[in-house]
């Protein structure tokens, strides 16, 4: 027998926990995942990527970021080993990540004081539609939980754009931000400002392009976009402006390639054409080709934390 509980009477259960918010993004193409559970502090969002890393399972990767804890993981099964330390320490580990129509089910285990974060926080926190437990389950204490808990299904997308304001006026990175903050659609996850060849003749100033990222329901993706794609026309000052687009989790490797390229070298609009051709990038001439170069860049560049930011030489010294 097993029983079913909403947030709501999770809460009640158990008194309100700690989990600000969980998105749970697919990318069933490449077989991968990746959870983003937000915590209101970072102490139990270190434990937890100790610990879950420690037991494998499912999850290929943890990162944290602050208060976030960033789970990349497979689309399937795999056994959970807590090894010799969880006997006193307890563990939590993910068991299977399943992809079911529109939604997303994770199951999680958890022993001893580690049993309260997956059976009582996560299953509360805002994004979680339900939680499936054993029958007579209990947490904390000595107990051993599984619980399965079921996500909205969604996907990632990643625009980036080049050439949006002139040497007079505008900062693409100050209209996409604002254009993400804004959405009514998706749930905005990051903001890069990609630098790139400062000895670029064309360049306005800093020689940048600008990239957002959604996570967004499969059914609201298509509103998103043009939401987008009509934010940027309407507050571009450039008559070059081109928008580029990139669904999934994976950027391919020839994609982040020409990516770095552009940071040193001056490349040309064909060339960034047939990049995006054979890597899944759609581009939109907003008002002109010139920012076609910068914009495949931006999503070749979008995934590599603070390098998109950064020149070659940077690193180097």
């Amino acid at each position: 027998m097993s029983k079913i509980l909403s947030p709501d009477e999770l809460t009640e259960r158990f008194g309100k926990m700690f989990c600000r918010g969980v998105v749970t993004l697919v990318d069933e193409a490449n077989g991968v995942a990746q959870i983003i559970e937000d915590c209101i502090a970072k102490g139990p969002v270190e434990w937890d990527a100790v610990n879950r890393k420690r037991a494998g399972g499912a999850i290929t990767d943890v990162r944290v970021d602050g208060t976030t804890l960033i789970i990349d993981t497979i689309i399937g099964e795999r056994e959970v080993k807590f090894g010799p330390a969880s006997k006193d320490v307890g563990g939590q580990g993910l068991k299977a990540l399943r992809v079911e129509g529109d939604r997303v089910k994770t199951t999680w285990v958890g022993l001893a004081g580690a049993s309260v974060g997956i059976g009582a926080c996560l299953p509360q926190g805002p994004g979680t539609l339900e939680a499936e437990y054993p029958d007579d389950f209990k947490i904390g204490g000595s107990h051993a939980i599984e619980v399965t808990i079921t996500t909205p299904k969604m996907i990632r997308i990643v625009f980036a754009v080049d050439d949006t304001d002139t040497k007079e006026k505008g900062a693409s990175w100050v209209m996409m931000l604002k254009a993400a903050c804004a959405s009514p659609f998706g749930h905005f996850l990051e903001h890069k400002i990609i630098q790139l060849n400062p000895d670029v003749p064309e360049k306005t100033t800093n020689c940048v392009s600008v990239g957002i990222s959604f996570a967004v329901e499969e059914r609201d993706l298509q509103k998103l976009v043009d939401y987008v794609v009509k934010y940027v026309k309407e507050n571009t000052l450039s008559k070059n402006t081109t928008l580029a687009m990139f669904q999934g989790l994976k950027i391919p490797q020839d994609l982040v390639e020409y990516g770095l390229q552009a940071k040193k070298r001056i490349l040309t609009v064909d060339k960034a054409r047939e990049v995006a051709e054979r890597n899944g990038v759609r581009l939109v001439e907003i008002t002109g080709k010139r920012g076609t170069i910068g914009a495949v860049a931006g999503i070749g560049c979008f995934d590599l934390g603070i390098r998109s930011a950064s020149l070659p030489e940077d690193f180097e010294k």
